[in-house]
């Protein structure tokens, strides 16, 4: 376990392999962390990469530097935690690769700053930048029942819910977003000890009232989340990975997101029998894409 302060916080990260490898920084979402990619960064290791696998704000050990910074989890926070995360490495350029808040956080910098990012692999949603002009607009019955967990946040009893029930919230989010995936008490156990962050309920909390327009966002941030209302496009080296399985977030016959990628080089990949946390539960099929968009 390392640290390095960057921009509003004190950030641990895991990192194997040489000092001088290709540098691939690897952001997990919600509810999972760093253990996600284990076997990733233990394959792409060996092949000489230098992997960075950093908690996000409200997970683990990652700390913010001061009581009185808004504890935002809104996109552009995301974005701005990974950019400043690459400028306090002294990082010039590297691969991304996320998942859920993690590909996120990895869509928007390889959006804003495409100069920093070599190349990227998105899961789920494969664009990841949120239309928060277009959250009050609804969506099918079974996609609307897909977000059960987001409007139940929005209530002052899902926050509560959250506190009290994590680990039963968080393992049964587990189950069903990955219903084709068996994992044992001592696989969640170790990513849940992420979740007893102080500023875990916070950041959540904030991150689904955000989207939908709801509340208002760190003020800081704002120049950001204008950029990111354009919906700008993705320019880099894409892969974007999809489980066949995923509970929350299923693959379409038709990639709708394609339009958004503007690069020379982009291709969707869905993964039989595996859901929602991809590099957790094909770590193979993710260090191969993260192959590709290097190359």
């Amino acid at each position: 376990m390392k640290t390095v302060t960057a921009g509003v916080l004190e950030i641990a990260y895991h990192e194997t392999g040489p000092l001088d490898g290709k540098p691939v920084i690897l952001l997990h979402g919600f509810p999972y962390d760093v253990h996600a990619y284990d076997e990733v960064a233990q394959q792409l290791a060996t092949e000489g990469w230098r992997c960075l696998v950093p908690f996000l704000r409200g997970y683990g050990p990652t700390r913010f530097l001061s009581d009185e910074t808004f504890r935002s989890g809104e996109q552009a926070a995301l974005g701005a935690d990974l950019l400043a995360f690459m400028d306090a490495l002294s990082i010039p350029s590297a691969v991304l690769g996320g998942y859920d808040w993690g590909g996120r956080a990895a869509c928007i910098v390889a959006a804003l700053w495409p100069e920093r990012v070599r190349g990227l692999v998105s899961c789920g949603t494969g664009y990841n930048i949120q239309n928060i002009a277009m959250a009050e607009h609804p969506v099918s019955p079974e996609e609307e029942c897909r977000y059960w967990y987001q409007y139940y946040f929005h209530s002052e009893r899902g926050r509560a819910g959250l506190a009290q029930n994590r680990r039963d919230f968080c393992r049964f989010i587990w189950r069903i977003w990955s219903p084709t995936w068996t994992f044992d008490d001592a696989t969640f156990e170790q990513s849940y000890l992420a979740f007893e962050n102080p500023d875990f309920v916070d950041i959540v909390i904030h991150s689904y009232r955000h989207r939908f327009g709801g509340i208002p966002g760190d003020p800081a941030l704002q120049p950001i989340e204008a950029l990111l209302a354009k919906q700008p496009d993705i320019t880099v080296p894409t892969v974007v990975l999809q489980g066949a399985d995923d509970g929350v977030d299923p693959p379409d016959a038709i990639d709708y997101a394609a339009s958004h990628f503007t690069t020379p080089f982009y291709e969707r990949r869905i993964i039989p029998k595996v859901g929602h946390n991809l590099p957790q539960e094909a770590p193979a099929a993710f260090a191969a894409a993260i192959r590709s968009v290097a190359r």
